[in-house]
């Protein structure tokens, strides 16, 4: 049997465990819940060798209970399971503010005294861990890059079960365990994540095994999930594609025998699935189901209402406890109830019934070199000098950037499909977007039926198609952060359904770069096209280009942005973030046809530089500079060259200078961001006291604000999207926002004082081409002539 068919070995027979194995399974668990209770509440007098007294509990009491029981019973017997089978295990926890129960086990395994040698398995190791959490100079109280094995920052719910199936992409022998609260469950994400099995195959890629935690509350009331009759639930997995397997109870002793016994039920039906799997077809994956009392293990009640197995458990369900000396007893028989004399000798350390039922090395979930970034496969990348677009002279042809960024991807998917390490995911459109040149290298995963009319669907395919924007994030997130590489493309206005995933991943970054025992991980690369200048057909509502200014909201050291304005730009643009790390690029493209501006060789050069002069298109190669006219974006670059057109084909002897901007982040002021170029090749470039007049893709302020400081910028004037969407023709949207060539090249008038005498005439002239455009287009529902069929040295179209 190979391992891609059977990588669980049997080694024991642990249907019935033997009573010692329950009961250190059983101690481990006290072990934990003790630790994350006393994370909880205790600043001092972490074994409760004296008396608990009000000084040695913290005045700040942060937190949540409620969830930690079912995490560490989790955590526990899924130990039982690497000791006695060897597995490779990961685990992912959705109940957001779970860390303490994840602290706990890493401290136990060991791992955490390894990492932060501070908090040793000793005494003042251990007043060290309960201390630092949600304490000021600390660790808070979700899970983050601090926690050791944790791939899933749990400040936010809904993205666990996405963030486990995406590492689970490609690893076989991987088994990614995922604890996903009831309350979670309620999100959408989290509701379209039960859509894995379609799309996991079961014979290239590792097995999520869902653990849905039915504690029946979140916060202050009922959850829906453990209210649905139990049979309606069970239809509801299984329509998923899921085996629930149930395991339920309030009694420790009882439980703990059929969480073994349903665990080793998910390995033999896992080890069934891929013995029985076809090539391709659903495969029908275990699922467990786990309801126990919410809290539990803590204080029944307080003050004549419930606690255990109610909501009042779901943060600290005792909150008075330094004023209130009854709190403060029930506190400590709580705490006292695990009687943490038989897990703890007087070093602190655990004992060793505790300490020897933890998996060793590098199969401690703790541990897991996946979940650390250390089991990186490097990418190979095409030369993108292959099949660039051939450009004889600037401006003069057409191309689709997409179209031939959809070639460079084909050749990275071939190049990096025999160690499987490169996924593309998108919302249902790979050819819309005009990549669907990787179709020749490979098709759509796919598991459910298919049809005779269906094309490019594949069970081993590497793109991934769902109409979900969290799904294709979630799973390009998973796969990233266990050390493989992807890029996710959107239409641009529907990026912002995961505005709140990339904050969290920005933060998870940021954050991990700070922590010398993460790796780097591969960057999360978006492509973002359909964008807003050629959403005319399909009206404002896809007409969003904010991303952009949601993703420099977040810190300059992660996010970076890309304007290239034609193919060959988009392909070196592509090929630098491919190969980066740590980082967030975001990379906004058209997929219509367009003009063709640079060879592959300039295009390189010029993306490296992130912007620059275009001599070419400028009109100031001699004396001075009467007006610059800058760009970010392609429809803006096409705009402006064809307003340089229309002023020197007013005024020959203006002196434009053209300017293309790339990499956004070059106008940052220095010190704002790691791009940012200094002062004085910002003022080569735009010279002092010479007026700007700048096209920008998007919201004009962004530009404002990301130049406010630089010298000169009191003379910029940008023009962006001003939310005057509809449904019109491309070059219509650009007049209704005052991109188009008409406006600039009059803006651009207005600011060049020896202009000023016959600004009138040259003013009214301009204003005529635009009512001439405005009635051709309500009469024939189509651009001018000169409009579509204008390019470089064309002529003025004025």
């Amino acid at each position: 049997m190979t391992a891609e068919t059977e990588p669980f070995p049997r080694q024991h027979d642990l249907r019935s465990p033997e009573p010692i194995e329950a009961r250190r399974v059983d101690a481990w668990w006290r072990a934990a819940n003790y630790l994350a209770a006393g994370q909880i509440y205790l600043l001092d007098n972490p074994l409760l060798r004296e008396p608990l007294r009000p000084e040695h509990v913290k005045s700040r009491l942060l937190g949540h209970w409620g969830t930690v029981p079912g995490i560490t019973l989790t955590y526990a017997h899924l130990n039982r399971l690497i000791v006695q089978r060897g597995l490779r295990v990961m685990l992912v926890t959705g109940p957001g503010h779970g860390a303490a129960a994840l602290n706990a086990a890493a401290w136990l395994e060991g791992t955490y005294s390894e990492l932060y040698p501070d908090v040793a398995q000793d005494v003042d190791g251990l007043r060290a861990l309960l201390r630092q959490f949600s304490f000021p100079g600390g660790v808070s109280s979700h899970a983050s890059p601090e926690v050791p094995g944790s791939v899933h920052e749990g400040g936010e719910l809904g993205y666990s079960l996405a963030h486990a199936t995406g590492a689970a992409l490609d690893d076989p022998d991987l088994l990614v365990a995922c604890v996903i609260g009831d309350g979670e469950a309620e999100t959408g994400p989290l509701a379209a994540s039960w859509h894995a099995p379609a799309f996991l195959n079961p014979r290239t890629d590792g097995v999520v095994l869902p653990i849905l935690h039915l504690n029946g509350y979140k916060i202050a009331s009922p959850t829906v999930l453990s209210r649905l009759p139990r049979p309606e639930l069970l239809t509801l997995l299984r329509s998923h594609g899921w085996q629930p397997i149930e395991v339920a109870g309030d009694d420790p002793e009882q439980v703990h025998q059929d969480y073994a016994r349903a665990l080793d039920e998910v390995v033999d039906l896992i080890t069934e699935v891929r013995k029985t799997a076809p090539g391709s077809g659903q495969a029908r994956w275990p699922l467990i189901v786990l309801r126990t009392p919410k809290g539990w293990t803590g204080p029944p009640e307080a003050d004549g209402l419930p606690i255990e197995g109610h909501w009042r458990s779901h943060q600290v369900p005792l909150t008075s406890v330094r004023e209130n000396p009854e709190h403060l007893g029930l506190l400590e028989d709580w705490l006292r109830s695990y009687r943490p004399e038989e897990l703890f000798l007087d070093s602190g350390a655990p004992v060793e019934g505790v300490r020897s039922w933890s998996p060793r090395g590098e199969h401690r979930m703790s541990a897991s070199p996946a979940a650390h970034g250390a089991a990186q496969r490097g990418l190979r990348l095409p030369d993108v000098r292959a099949h660039a677009v051939e450009v004889a002279e600037p401006g003069r042809g057409f191309g689709e950037a997409t179209k031939a960024l959809g070639e460079y991807l084909r050749e990275t998917v071939e190049l990096n499909s025999p160690q499987r390490n490169f996924l593309l995911f998108a919302p249902d459109e790979h050819s819309s977007n005009r990549l669907d040149a990787v179709f020749g290298a490979t098709g759509r995963r796919w598991q459910l039926p298919v049809q005779d009319t269906d094309t490019d669907l594949a069970p081993d395919g590497r793109v991934f198609e769902v109409l979900s924007e969290h799904l294709c994030q979630g799973w390009l997130e998973g796969y990233l952060l266990t050390g493989r590489h992807g890029l996710m493309s959107s239409y641009e206005a529907f990026a912002h359904i995961v505005d709140s995933m990339v904050a969290q991943h920005a933060k998870w970054l940021h954050t991990a770069s700070q922590i010398p025992w993460r790796r780097p991980v591969p960057s999360l690369n978006y492509l973002l096209t359909s964008h807003v200048w050629r959403q005319e057909h399909n009206g404002s509502s896809h007409q969003d280009p904010g991303f952009v200014d949601h993703v420099l909201n977040k810190r300059p050291e992660v996010v970076r942005t890309y304007f290239p304005p034609d193919a060959n730009c988009l392909r070196s643009v592509a090929d630098h973030c491919l190969r980066t790390a740590q980082l967030i690029n975001v990379i906004v493209a058209g997929k219509q046809p367009a003009l063709q501006y640079l060879s592959i060789e300039r295009a390189r050069a010029h993306c490296e530089r992130g912007l620059g002069v275009w001599s070419w298109a400028s009109s100031d190669l001699e004396g001075s500079t009467d007006v610059v006219l800058g760009c970010a974006g392609d429809v803006p670059t096409q705009e402006v060259l064809a307003a340089v057109e229309i002023l020197l084909g007013l005024e020959p002897d203006l002196r434009v200078r053209v300017v293309n901007v790339v990499d956004l982040a070059r106008l940052f002021s220095e010190g704002h961001h790691p791009h940012a170029i200094s002062d004085s090749a910002f003022a080569a470039v735009f010279p002092p006291g010479v007026p700007v007049v700048f096209a920008y893709h998007g919201y004009p302020w962004l530009i404002h604000r990301m130049t406010y400081r630089r010298p000169g910028h009191d003379g910029w004037h940008v023009h962006g999207f001003h939310e005057h969407g509809t449904t019109t023709t491309p070059f219509d949207m650009c007049v209704r926002n005052d991109v188009d060539r008409y406006h600039l090249a009059l803006a651009a008038l207005e600011q060049v004082p020896r202009c000023a005498d016959r600004l009138g005439h040259l003013r009214e002239h301009l204003l005529e081409r635009l009512t001439a455009h405005h009635d051709h287009v309500r009469e024939t529902g189509q651009d001018l002539p000169e409009i579509r069929e204008w390019y470089w040295g064309a002529g003025s179209s004025a």
